[in-house]
């Protein structure tokens, strides 16, 4: 066991769109991200998706309303909801999710990270 800062954590990460695992338990994973610009438009047909935002603010656009984060705020977007990211300025984000989950859904493209670093 030990204690783990998520915001040191995002503060490690240097690249965009590119999370961490920081954290794993019963099957879930904790990640960090470093977010900048629009991110794809995707959905994850089996796994729901947690964002908190740690700093800064966050969009997220669903095909029928924008969500709009600030720090110390999170949504949950459930299984099968299509939804694009949006970070007009860099933010830094914990997310939570079923391990394997990839991060581009159903989505294949330059973004889609098959193998997630562990820091």
């Amino acid at each position: 066991m030990k204690v783990i800062n998520p915001a040191l954590k995002a503060q490690q990460v240097k690249d965009y769109w590119n999370p961490k695992i920081i954290a794993q338990l019963n099957g879930q994973e904790v990640k960090v991200a470093r977010l900048k610009g629009e991110f794809v438009w995707h959905s994850h047909a089996n796994e729901d998706e947690l964002f908190y935002v740690l700093k800064g603010e966050l969009k997220i656009e669903l095909r029928t309303e924008t969500l709009a984060l600030s720090a110390g705020e999170m949504v949950v977007i459930p299984r099968g909801i299509e939804h694009r990211p949006i970070a007009e300025n860099e933010v830094e984000v914990l997310l939570f999710e079923p391990a394997g989950t990839r991060n581009t859904g159903e989505v294949e493209n330059e973004l889609t990270r098959h193998q997630l670093d562990s820091i």
